[in-house]
């Protein structure tokens, strides 16, 4: 399994972090770690994920969540 790195800033609202998360799971990823900075109006989420499956399918799925605004 191969491990990857994203680093994601979103806006800051209740279900932003729930629905990132939930597009992982479905995705088939498993979280490593999550490091998530809250500042006034955008969060800050570092994650750690692993899967066999290529990190293109993921990214490509985040991209399309309304509340992300960068995804490096």
């Amino acid at each position: 399994m191969q491990s990857y790195q994203l680093v994601i800033k979103a806006n800051k609202r209740p279900e932003t972090t729930e629905r990132l998360l939930r597009v992982i799971r479905h995705r088939g990823f498993e979280l490593l770690s999550l490091q998530l900075e809250s500042e006034q109006k955008t969060l800050t989420l570092k994650i750690t994920v692993k899967s066999e499956r290529a990190i293109s399918l993921l990214k490509n799925q985040i991209a399309k969540l309304p509340d992300v605004l960068t995804l490096h």
